[in-house]
């Protein structure tokens, strides 16, 4: 088994929130509400530890949304009144929408203070056996989101600096963090699992991206913001296509992106989404370079049939064909709950497809 961060066993980061602390959300705020909050990660971490997971996130069950929460934080990047973005997600019956406030870039990017401070330090002060583990959105989520018509150009006439703004802010991020005692950290970025998608590139380039080429400036920035990491801090990535109630945004194998995300892109380990059809084959793993770790998402979180034991073995044995054995990981294939509303599963199957992920790292690795 695996020492640091990404584990052989692992799991994103999200998870289900229980009925009280939703119930908590809708009723009570303030010091009320922080003390449901606080009771219920204790709870879930030590359901984490139970079952062998080496790395404990608190759920994100501060949280309503896994992106939003932590980008209106940043100084300079605000809601914009009365506007919305709209985000269609498909599913086996049909289609939802998933609608938040639309983003503003109405001044200069900046980081006042480290945002999840306080949700990490409570982690941290709560786990007894696991690392501690913080997710974040990347980078590339600020722009892929709201995109030019977002930025104003009178606060950024040049684009550029928009972008060296953006990763120094995310540096100092990191930084911040890492001073309070961050050894695991997730960047979240759907992104880059999304321009696999034609769909998604035409949407961009209908809004004056340079969709093609969208990959290498997202690897570019986050590259930027990683340069200064501290010394003993793992940094990972996680990519799928969508996951809201769940339902999916896109479709497409890695192949797209694959050399230049696999082969630039300054992270420890890479959590990739491979739950069914819509991720393509392994084949593009054989860009991952020596060094790098993989963490196949073979477990989906989108429903509560429980996988097959041999065959997810049968699958890890066809990824290390493309890539070494000792390379792979194994985890859900994104969060179980992404926002507040969480997938349509219960708990109890959350927890068993967690249990089964342990138990077959177990039985691959040792």
């Amino acid at each position: 088994m695996r020492t640091s961060p990404p584990f052989r066993a692992d799991h994103v980061g999200s998870l289900l929130r229980p009925p009280a602390l939703l119930h908590a959300r809708e009723s009570f705020t303030g010091g009320a509400l922080r003390e449901v909050e606080d009771e219920a990660i204790r709870e879930v971490v030590r359901r984490q530890e139970e079952l062998g997971l080496q790395a404990a996130t608190d759920g994100e069950f501060r949280r309503a949304s896994w992106h939003m929460d932590f980008i209106y934080q940043l100084g300079g990047i605000g809601q914009a009144t009365g506007e919305h973005i709209t985000v269609r997600f498909h599913n086996e019956q049909g289609d939802i929408e998933f609608t938040p406030a639309a983003m503003r870039v109405h001044d200069k990017i900046r980081l006042a203070e480290p945002i999840f401070a306080d949700h990490f330090s409570f982690l941290r002060d709560t786990v007894t056996t696991a690392v501690p583990k913080l997710t974040i959105p990347s980078p590339s989520m600020v722009h892929y989101r709201g995109g030019p018509a977002s930025i104003d150009p009178d606060v950024y006439p040049d684009v550029e600096e928009f972008w060296s703004d953006l990763s120094a802010a995310y540096a100092e991020q990191v930084r911040r963090i890492g001073e309070l005692g961050c050894t695991y950290l997730q960047f979240d970025d759907t992104s880059l699992a999304y321009l696999n998608d034609p769909a998604q590139r035409a949407e961009l380039a209908e809004r004056g991206d340079d969709a093609e080429h969208m990959h290498l400036r997202y690897i570019k920035q986050i590259n930027i913001a990683l340069a200064a990491k501290p010394e003993g801090m793992a940094i990972t990535t996680h990519m799928c296509r969508g996951n809201f109630r769940s339902s999916w945004a896109a479709s497409g194998a890695y192949d797209y992106v694959a050399e230049a995300l696999f082969g630039e892109l300054a992270v420890d380990g890479f959590f990739l989404e491979f739950d069914d059809e819509r991720s393509g084959g392994f084949e593009p793993l054989r860009f991952v370079p020596p060094g790098k770790m993989v963490v196949l998402g073979l477990v989906t979180t989108k429903r509560g049939e429980l996988e097959s034991k041999d065959a997810l073995k049968r699958r890890i044995d066809e990824a290390a064909k493309f890539v070494d054995l000792d390379q792979l990981c194994l985890s859900p294939q994104c969060g179980f709950s992404s926002t507040v509303e969480g997938n349509v599963l219960t708990a109890d199957e959350q927890f068993a497809k967690l249990a089964l992920i342990v138990e077959t790292a177990r039985e691959v690795w040792g």
